[in-house]
C-alpha cells in the first residue's frame, strides 16, 4: 500500500511540476514575444526539462514556491538552480565573474541588453504564476525590490531591470513593452 502512495504522489508531483514549468514557459514565450524576442521566447528555460532539474522539481514540489528552495533547505545549496542558471543567461548569475582588474574578487558582468529583457519578461511570468490572482502589475518590482539587496548584479543591468519593473509597476503591461520594443531594444540604445 506504501508503495502505490509514493508512487502516486511521484505522478502527482511530476504532473503539477511539468504543468508550472510548461505554463510558467509559456508565459515567458508570451512576452519574449510582445518584445520581439522570439528565438529566446522558443528556447526560454530548456534545461527546466532535463533529468537534472526535472527530477529536483518532481521531487520537492509543492505549487506555490520554487522547488529550489526547498532542495536548498535539504541540502544547504541547490544542485538545480546551479545546473540552471548555468544555462541560461537570463539570470544575472550566469554573469557573475572575476573582475577584470586582476584583484580576484568576483562581481556581476553587465547583461546584453535581449537578456535583461528576457530576465524582466521571466520575473512577470513568475510572478503570475506563483502569485495567481493576487498578482498586480507591481508584483516583480516588489520582489525584487525586497529581494535585490543580496544580488552581485552589474549596477547598469540592475538600473536597467528596475527601470523596466517601474514602467510596468505604474504604467501597465503596453507602455512596458512598447518602451521595451521601441526604445531598449533598438540597435542605438545604450544602458
Amino acid at each position: 500500500m506504501e508503495t502505490e502512495n509514493i508512487a502516486e504522489k511521484y505522478l502527482k508531483n511530476a504532473y503539477g511540476h511539468f504543468k508550472t514549468i510548461t505554463h510558467h514557459k509559456m508565459l515567458v514565450m508570451q512576452y519574449c514575444f510582445k518584445a520581439g524576442l522570439y528565438k529566446q521566447g522558443l528556447l526560454h528555460d530548456l534545461s527546466k526539462y532535463s533529468p537534472a532539474e526535472f527530477m529536483v522539481g518532481v521531487k520537492y514540489f509543492n505549487g506555490h514556491r520554487s522547488p529550489n528552495t526547498f532542495e536548498r533547505a535539504e541540502l544547504g545549496y541547490s544542485a538545480a538552480w546551479l545546473h540552471h542558471k548555468g544555462r541560461n543567461k537570463h539570470h544575472f548569475e550566469y554573469w557573475i565573474d572575476n573582475k577584470p582588474d586582476g584583484d580576484r574578487k568576483m562581481a556581476g558582468v553587465k547583461m546584453p541588453k535581449n537578456y535583461v529583457v528576457e530576465m524582466f519578461c521571466d520575473r512577470i511570468a513568475a510572478c503570475r504564476v506563483y502569485l495567481g490572482e493576487k498578482y498586480t502589475d507591481a508584483s516583480a518590482y516588489e520582489y525584487y525590490d525586497w529581494s535585490h539587496s543580496h544580488y552581485m548584479i552589474h549596477p547598469d543591468t540592475d538600473r536597467l531591470l528596475r527601470r523596466l519593473l517601474i514602467i510596468l509597476r505604474d504604467y501597465g503591461e503596453e507602455k512596458a513593452f512598447a518602451y521595451i520594443r521601441q526604445r531598449v531594444l533598438k540597435p542605438d540604445y545604450k544602458y
